[in-house]
């Protein structure tokens, strides 16, 4: 009889089960991931589909504008959201936004927090029955804007820069004015700026005196009250950019009504209340709050 030799098996006992093992756990690990991918993929096509709805919606309201407004849904998953028809913020943003005849390229952002719109009602499209909570906007209105009001349509070429209030009261002190003017906005601990009903405004251009075409600057204030916006102006100077004078008093008398001007805030975008106005170089921005609106800007009802 002939002996054979033995094979040595030097594979550790059970290694075929640890290798089956691993690849169920490997299988298991992309059955997860490809699902959670497919949820995710879901919950940002609904966030989307939501998002264009009230986009839509939007761009309806506030008129004849070029491209949708930008919304966006906060908060995720979004799902969860729209089966219970709460949203705890969305944001609204859009830039040439027509109001009326006047004013044809106004600045729109709104954050809308505390939201209710259930699901069946943004599937069908209908937004008449979202509730807002709480609803802060601002609206920025730009130079070329408040050139279409009168009386400051006489002036030409008009520029708006920001000064401060006490340089608007008392900048005048001298018959010539060599220093630049002072533009510094107030900001709280943090460097936030400080939002108040006032504030300092540099309207500059040409008008008209005695036949001659000549630059003119007015420092003026410029508030928010009862929804209206109106402009004060407080004195005049000559001038450019580096040096100015200061206008005689009779002279100033007949060319300061050219600057008085009141817009009804009443007709901007979501129908808010006024609480604070900005300047910014080459434009204002009016900032305001409502609360327990509807998306389209009435009381909310219940």
């Amino acid at each position: 009889m002939v002996s054979r030799p033995v094979a040595r098996d030097d594979r550790p006992v059970g290694q075929p089960d640890n290798r089956r093992r691993g690849r169920r756990v490997r299988r298991w690990v992309i059955v997860l991931v490809v699902l959670a991918l497919v949820l995710v993929g879901a919950d940002f096509g609904a966030a989307a589909y939501a998002e264009h709805t009230i986009s839509q919606k939007a761009r309806e309201q506030l008129g004849n504008l070029s491209q949708d407004p930008s919304v966006t849904v906060h908060g995720f998953p979004f799902l969860t959201q729209a089966l219970s028809g709460d949203y705890s913020h969305i944001s609204v943003y859009a830039a040439g936004v027509p109001v009326q005849d006047k004013l044809r390229d106004v600045e729109l952002s709104a954050e809308l927090e505390n939201v209710t719109a259930p699901l069946s009602d943004l599937l069908a499209g209908n937004t008449k029955t979202i509730k807002i909570g709480s609803l802060k906007g601002q609206v920025t209105v730009k130079a070329s804007d408040f050139a279409r009001f009168s009386p400051l349509d006489k002036v030409q070429q008009l520029k708006i820069e920001p000064v401060t209030e006490d340089y608007v009261k008392s900048g005048d002190s001298g018959q010539a004015e060599s220093t630049p003017t002072p533009t510094v906005t107030p900001t709280d601990a943090d460097g936030q700026p400080i939002d108040s009903s006032t504030a300092g405004i540099r309207i500059s251009g040409y008008v008209q005196v005695a036949g001659q075409k000549v630059e003119i600057f007015c420092f003026a204030l410029i508030s928010v009250k009862d929804k209206k916006i109106e402009i004060s102006p407080n004195r005049l100077q000559f001038g450019n950019d580096k040096e100015t004078t200061v206008v005689p008093p009779a002279v100033q008398k007949a060319l300061l009504p050219n600057f008085r001007a009141t817009i009804n805030a009443g007709d901007l975008p979501f129908s808010v209340t006024p609480t604070a106005v900005r300047v910014n170089s080459g434009s204002v921005t009016i900032k305001g709050e409502a609360k327990n609106v509807t998306f389209t800007g009435q009381p909310a009802k219940g």
